[in-house]
């Protein structure tokens, strides 16, 4: 994929704090999200993400976010092969954060990277 497709499937967090009537769905695990999340996105972590395709909208765009950016461009890229217009945000929330923009709840952080599955 050249740089230019790549481009095309990522909106800057710029572009995401804009965004009206998408879906913003946070793919890190429970502790993350807990440490610092964005307003209105709904939890899911990465490995849960293909249970609740049913529940999402295939007609209003997906933005999947997660740190940096890597968890979230595995699900944009399977739910685009679906059909949806699914989205990564790219930097992830450090570059959200980075640029400014609020995390909830107040006071919220970006947490580490945790690979340690939620129980």
């Amino acid at each position: 994929m050249s740089e230019q497709e790549t481009a095309v499937l990522e909106l800057s967090p710029a572009q995401v704090a804009e965004l009206t009537g998408a879906q913003l769905v946070d793919v890190r695990m429970t502790a993350e999200y807990d440490a610092g999340h964005i307003a209105g996105a709904r939890h899911v972590p990465l490995d849960q993400v293909g249970a609740v395709a049913p529940e999402l909208d295939p007609a209003k765009p997906l933005v999947f976010y997660c740190r940096v950016g890597e968890r979230s461009a595995l699900a944009a890229d399977a739910f685009r092969n679906a059909g949806y217009d699914a989205y990564t945000m790219a930097g992830g929330l450090v570059a959200w954060a980075g640029e400014g923009h609020p995390l909830e709840p107040d006071g919220g952080e970006v947490a580490s990277h945790s690979s340690i599955p939620d129980f």
